[in-house]
């Protein structure tokens, strides 16, 4: 018996492909993001989906790397956490001091407690809050 060979396709064919330069520059961006928000080397390389320590100071010296699809995502949903808080907050020392401060939304928990779960699924979450915060 011969299969066909299927060929992979785009989970989202609508969104394009983060291209290497973009993923980059989205890299670089997080690194400056993340010392905005006064993150912890911890936090940081968390919030990238468990990074490597050794990639993560590579990463701030500026020696960007290989980025696989994944952390493409989790930066690109982080930028638009980012984004989000930009329209929130006209003030971006208020928006980046709002990650830390505890949120009723959130049981208590601040917007950076909710990303340290660590899963992908809590930045879409926080993401999506921003959304609709802006759009009330």
């Amino acid at each position: 018996m011969q299969f066909a060979t299927i060929q992979p396709t785009a989970s989202r064919p609508d969104l394009p492909a983060i291209t290497d330069e973009e993923a980059a520059a989205l890299a670089r961006t997080a690194v400056n993001l993340f010392r905005a928000w006064q993150l912890s080397d911890i936090e940081a390389r968390i919030l990238l989906g468990d990074m490597a320590q050794r990639t993560w100071a590579r990463w701030k010296e500026g020696g960007i790397g290989r980025i696989d699809r994944d952390l493409r995502a989790r930066m690109a949903i982080i930028m638009r956490i980012h984004k989000g808080l930009r329209y929130v907050f006209t003030e971006p020392a208020r928006g980046y001091a709002w990650i830390r401060k505890p949120n009723s939304t959130f049981a208590g928990q601040s917007a950076l407690d909710v990303m340290m779960r660590g899963e992908i699924t809590d930045l879409i979450e926080l993401r999506a809050y921003l959304d609709a915060e802006r759009s009330a």
